[in-house]
């Protein structure tokens, strides 16, 4: 940043060798190029503005290790551009209809596989928690929602098969619990997760991994409030037949994801050493929990028996994009647990979830419970492991520019030695 503010057009990045972080020359590069990330409507508005500086040199004592280097970085940073031009940009020009149509221009001839449902019946029948979040929004066209279906299969035989789920909130009114006091600005931000789902595709298509399959959604919609708005007080049936009594529309990602993450679980069933994750920038809590900047991450039971929220915070901390951890409790079920016999689970209470106690803790419990992934525990004959990863903190600040995380700590997970 400060080599741009000087007016150079052609810095040298030269991080000294001995550290004793492994991947120190890594993270310092990524830290160099998000400084030199452009947003997309400023592109669009102002192309002279594209490009900050004409290249950037990266010195390394060893040719061959600096160019699979520079791969990398090209492919991770190739990723955190999409995330950020679909989680930063305004609401209107990532709006769903627009987020769908920028990721198949995108991934257009490349080894992913793009599937775009935006069939308003389709959506009522096989997400009706969905539906109920976009029922205000339907009746505009630029508005309505979209679920975008994303499909890589790395050359070699499977050996793991990555579930991803994203939230894509292109704006977030509260809906009905209308978020008042003037805490709605930012919300164009609550389709990180989502942004991040695109983002980790395009570092798939980049780099091309092998013996790994990749199967993801984004949960495109709007939460907005008018006369059509979903109310507290509703019941709704998901799509794996759980009763849903709305408890606060603020508490719309979890009902955007639920039913999509139970069509997951489904095609899990039958995949190879499949792991099923949500990502979303879900709560306030998170961000009072632990601070900005950090994911979190909580594993349920066949997840938590393979250490795997450990495993990705150790790849976390390689690679710059830390996390902590967090555990499911008894306590998280029984808040969600229907208070009555008119309802199953209890989708919120009617406070904040950052003045809740355990208030990241206990949607993650919510989406389990809704989505049917409670048959599927450490007790049962198919357990499915499912973890949890909430980026409120680490999004990126607004105003500012997004982080992309959490998917440079997911390549050091899952992809690094497949390339």
């Amino acid at each position: 940043r400060r080599a741009v503010m000087a007016g150079c057009r052609s810095p040298l990045l030269v991080v000294p060798f001995g550290y004793p972080f492994a991947q120190a020359f890594v993270v310092s590069a990524l830290g160099a190029l998000h400084s030199l990330y452009t947003p997309l409507e400023v592109c669009e508005a102002a192309p002279q503005k594209l490009g900050k500086v004409d290249r950037i040199g990266i010195y390394s004592p060893v040719s061959e290790a600096g160019q699979k280097v520079v791969n990398l970085l090209s492919g991770l940073e190739s990723g955190r551009v999409i995330a950020r031009d679909i989680g930063g940009s305004d609401p209107e020009r990532m709006a769903a209809p627009l987020v769908a149509e920028y990721v198949q221009k995108n991934f257009s001839g490349t080894p992913v596989h793009v599937n775009v449902i935006s069939d308003l019946e389709a959506i009522q029948k096989d997400y009706p928690l969905l539906a109920a979040v976009n029922r205000c929004s339907s009746c505009i066209p630029r508005h309505q929602a979209r679920v975008i279906e994303l499909e890589y299969i790395g050359e070699g035989p499977t050996d793991l098969t990555l579930c991803l789920v994203g939230k894509g909130v292109t704006y977030d009114t509260g809906g009905t619990d209308i978020k008042a006091g003037g805490v709605m600005a930012g919300m164009h931000r609550d389709k990180c997760g989502a942004a991040a789902v695109a983002g980790f595709f395009q570092i798939l298509a980049a780099l091309r991994p092998r013996r790994v399959k990749v199967i993801g959604a984004m949960a495109m919609v709007r939460n907005s409030i008018g006369a059509d708005s979903y109310v507290a007080d509703e019941v709704i049936t998901s799509r794996a037949g759980v009763r849903v009594r709305v408890g606060n529309t603020d508490a719309e990602g979890r009902m955007a994801m639920a039913d999509i993450l139970c069509q997951m679980k489904e095609r899990a069933l039958k995949e190879v050493n499949p792991h099923l994750l949500t990502i979303a920038t879900l709560t306030g809590h998170a961000v009072r929990a632990v601070g900005p900047n950090y994911s979190i991450i909580l594993d349920n039971g066949p997840a938590a028996a393979k250490q795997h929220a450990q495993s990705m915070q150790l790849s976390g901390a390689l690679m710059g994009d830390p996390f902590e951890i967090s555990t499911l409790r008894r306590e998280d079920y029984d808040f969600v647990k229907g208070p009555s016999e008119y309802e199953d689970v209890l989708q919120c209470n009617n406070k904040p979830s950052s003045l809740t106690e355990r208030g990241h803790q206990s949607p993650a419990a919510f989406m389990i419970l809704t989505a049917g992934l409670d048959k599927h525990g450490s007790d049962s004959s198919q357990p499915l492991p499912y973890s949890h990863i909430d980026i409120a903190g680490s999004s990126g600040p607004f105003p500012g520019i997004p982080t992309g995380s959490p998917i440079v700590a997911m390549v050091a997970k899952y992809l690094l030695g497949r390339f």
